[in-house]
């Protein structure tokens, strides 16, 4: 069952086209994309640098600095964020220990939320125990 920020797949099918549809971004670097076009449709294809301003009441540079990130990892390029390397080894790690797609989603959920929360508000800081000082 997803969680309330999330749509399961059927959900998500039996919504498009409608006055509910979610809106759907998609983030993909262009090589990626042309290497394998699939897309849902209504889908709105979006640098993921642009993401932000497209995202009202949700803008914040979290998002930007996140989305490099993810995009350096997905495309094998951690020399384009520091901490893309540690991301890819947990897509790696995560991909090893779940064969199903949707549990290894599921599974990097929280992973991916406690990055958000690093983007957001932990990026410069360091071990502070106990947490929240």
């Amino acid at each position: 069952m997803p969680n309330f920020n999330q749509i399961a797949p059927s959900q998500l099918f039996r919504l498009i086209g409608t006055p509910e549809a979610p809106r759907i971004l998609d983030i993909c670097p262009p090589d990626d994309f042309a290497a394998m076009p699939a897309v849902i449709p209504t889908t709105e294809r979006v640098a993921p640098e642009g993401i932000a301003p497209l995202l009202p009441g949700l803008a914040h540079p979290a998002l930007d600095r996140l989305a490099l990130i993810v995009r350096a990892a997905d495309t094998n390029r951690p020399d384009l964020a520091p901490q893309a390397a540690g991301l890819l080894a947990v897509s790696v790690g995560l991909s090893r220990q779940f064969r199903n797609d949707m549990a290894q989603l599921e599974a990097g959920m929280a992973v991916y939320d406690a990055l958000y929360r690093w983007a957001r508000d932990g990026f410069d800081g360091g071990h502070d125990w106990p947490a929240g000082r």
